[in-house]
């Protein structure tokens, strides 16, 4: 998607093979960190696999951003992706994913869902992992309720006011030198993003929260809507979906001018 010579979501490389390399991957059947990669359900306890790295010590987004997804549908604006999950070590329930992602003159909108085929009620979460390029002259700007800090192991501790890392209610820069891996809700599901030539505007639905990643110097950042709080499985707020009730989230890009 791009605004004339100007790329709206972060250009992947055209032999690009790793997600963190893409321009947007699905979370799924979890966002961001479940602490530990450990978490107990219905008096059962469950340790998931470590499956960002060795030196990061929790399970991370879910398994569909590492797995394979099939074209089920294509046309000339749309797209529907699939994967299905039959439940192993990295995730014990099964559920069948959905990607939908259209496009239109000015806007593209991703339609992500899982349905539960489990037996049983089970825990489900979705997000998006959209990067957006920037510069010393893209600025953000959304409202939100709360800041929530992190610790040392980037867990989730006390809410903070929503302006901590940046005001972004008016609209702030977003480069700086260092690192912001922080969410941030209640959440309205509305962004907008400034940039030197066109202005992008965020809709997402089935999101009461958003996480932002902005590395130092990193030339990107990451407005992620999301459907919980990370750890949320071992606090609160994670949904739980009944034998085939399905969860979805919606993220609308368009571009005003």
């Amino acid at each position: 998607m791009h605004h004339g010579a100007c790329a709206v979501l972060r250009p992947g490389a055209p032999d690009a093979v790793r997600p963190l390399d893409a321009a947007c991957f699905p979370l799924v059947p979890y966002a961001n960190r479940i602490a530990d990669g450990r978490f107990t359900h219905e008096g059962v306890s469950y340790d998931l696999p470590r499956n960002f790295g060795a030196d990061h010590p929790h399970s991370l987004h879910g398994t569909g951003w590492l797995r394979p997804w099939f074209v089920a549908e294509q046309a000339a604006d749309s797209v529907v992706l699939v994967h299905d999950h039959a439940g192993d070590a990295h995730w014990p329930w099964p559920f069948a994913a959905q990607q939908r992602l259209t496009l239109a003159p000015g806007s593209m909108t991703i339609d992500l869902s899982v349905r539960s085929l489990a037996d049983s009620r089970v825990p489900a979460g979705l997000g998006l992992h959209p990067y957006f390029p920037c510069d010393d002259a893209t600025r953000l700007a959304f409202t939100a309720g709360h800041a929530w800090l992190a610790d040392a192991d980037d867990l989730r501790t006390d809410a903070a006011p929503a302006d901590r890392f940046g005001d972004w209610r008016d609209g702030a820069p977003v480069q700086g030198t260092t690192l912001i891996d922080n969410s941030y809700s209640p959440w309205n599901g509305e962004a907008r993003i400034m940039q030197r030539d066109h202005v992008l505007h965020l809709a997402a639905t089935g999101a009461p929260a958003c996480h932002l990643y902005r590395p130092p110097e990193g030339g990107f950042f990451c407005l992620e809507p999301v459907s919980h709080l990370p750890d949320a499985i071992n606090r609160e707020g994670m949904a739980l979906l009944a034998p085939g009730e399905t969860l979805s989230l919606r993220l609308v890009l368009t571009i005003e001018g």
